[in-house]
């Protein structure tokens, strides 16, 4: 089989590379954008071009039976709309419509969690929610209008899944991400401080598992959660420490004084060219996320079983020690 795939050179891209082509029976076409250091010396297609290049995109799905769309703008508080709009969602209707006319028969469409509605926070949080298509949080926002779109594109003769992970950790995280970054400056005792609050943590080789699954199993016109488990900050970098033999010297800094912070955060990010770990959306989110998420639906039809987060940081941290970020 024939499988094409954006977003390769990311964090959950490059994993399900891997495992697309260690099952020995796909093809796999990817497209590059700017960065080839994640698929550079696999076997695969590459195609080089963008969301917005109706040729390459042609080149990438001709042939494929199955899409998996990982191609993302993440920006939590330091993009316009706009921005992100062009390519969450135009960039998804191009691949979209090349793909069905191109005769693939499933597009497995990534999303996120936050393309939800958390609130009610105290009550578990399933595929029922609503899509935030009026979030105040743009990649929120950017995220739900997608994923509305790429469901109604759902037939009988072309099938849509979604899949919905939450904050994902784990090794073969080349750029690397958001959270890798926060695990380096961890070991590293470089993180300027710990806050209040958690997140709902996932293994992204649980997450390209779920998602391999859904190729069979993903029910066409459903979305399915993948997560894992919430975590406070604390406790995770308390975690990480036992899981890595390592003394943190991380402290716990009250709300008021991180937020007070972020003009200070955002003028570093922009000198760095990094995105910054901290913003006033991310704070928020860390504050007031559901705590209750979940993978029922998942671990029913696609058969999705998180590992225990002690695992992830283990193999998270030795994988950047092997390949020379720490």
């Amino acid at each position: 089989m024939k499988i094409a795939v954006t977003g390769a050179s990311g964090h959950i891209g490059c994993n399900l590379v891997r495992a697309l082509l260690a099952e020995g029976e796909h093809r796999v076409s990817v497209l590059q954008y700017h960065d080839q250091r994640a698929f550079q010396h696999l076997d695969v297609e590459v195609v080089k071009g963008s969301l917005h290049d109706k040729a390459a995109l042609e080149k990438l799905c001709r042939g494929a039976e199955v899409v998996f769309h990982l191609a993302v703008r993440i920006s939590i508080g330091s993009l316009s709309f706009e921005e992100l709009f062009e390519t969450n969602v135009e960039g998804t209707r191009n691949l979209l419509q090349v793909a069905r006319n191109a005769g693939v028969k499933k597009f497995i469409h990534f999303s996120s969690i936050h393309a939800l509605e958390y609130k009610p926070s105290d009550e578990p949080m399933d595929e029922t929610r609503q899509l935030v298509l009026q979030s105040d949080i743009f990649y929120e926002r950017s995220k739900a209008v997608s994923e509305k779109w790429v469901l109604e594109q759902s037939s009988d003769d072309f099938e849509v899944v979604v899949l919905n992970p939450t904050s994902v950790i784990g090794p073969c995280d080349f750029k690397p991400s958001l959270m890798g970054q926060m695990l380096i400056k961890l070991y590293k005792n470089t993180l300027p401080a710990l806050i209040p609050g958690g997140y709902d943590w996932v293994d992204v080789r649980d997450v390209v598992s779920s998602a391999i699954s859904a190729i069979e199993n993903g029910r066409n016109g459903e979305r399915y959660i993948l997560s894992g488990g919430w975590t406070t900050l604390k406790e995770l970098a308390d975690r990480f420490a036992a899981a890595n033999h390592l003394k943190l010297k991380n402290k716990l800094l009250p709300l008021w004084l991180v937020r007070a912070g972020i003009p200070f955060i955002h003028a570093w990010s922009k000198l760095s060219g990094r995105e910054p770990l901290y913003t006033n959306d991310s704070l928020t989110i860390l504050q007031s996320g559901n705590r209750k998420i979940s993978y029922a639906k998942a671990a029913r039809e696609l058969g999705h079983n998180p590992r225990p987060l002690e695992e992830t940081l283990k193999d998270t941290i030795d994988w950047f020690v092997e390949n020379n970020y720490l």
